[in-house]
């Protein structure tokens, strides 16, 4: 192979290494929103549950929920 056969293909070479390692981030980013978005889930349902815990006090309080 000549200098300008091995530069070409140490290229090739390079240009698949970004390629993949542009893959795997975009992977890793795609698990991270994934993990996010369930964390968030889980916050409003619990938030839900303590404001409807809120209300029901109330309720019972004011005899509301006899």
């Amino acid at each position: 192979m000549d200098n300008s056969q091995s530069m070409s293909h140490k290229a090739g070479q390079l240009q698949g290494q970004a390629q993949e390692k542009g893959s795997q981030m975009m992977e890793k980013a795609g698990t991270a929103a994934q993990s996010a978005m369930e964390s968030m889930q889980q916050a409003g349902e619990q938030m839900q549950a303590t404001a409807q815990g809120a209300v029901d006090a109330v309720k019972d309080a004011t005899g509301i929920n006899k």
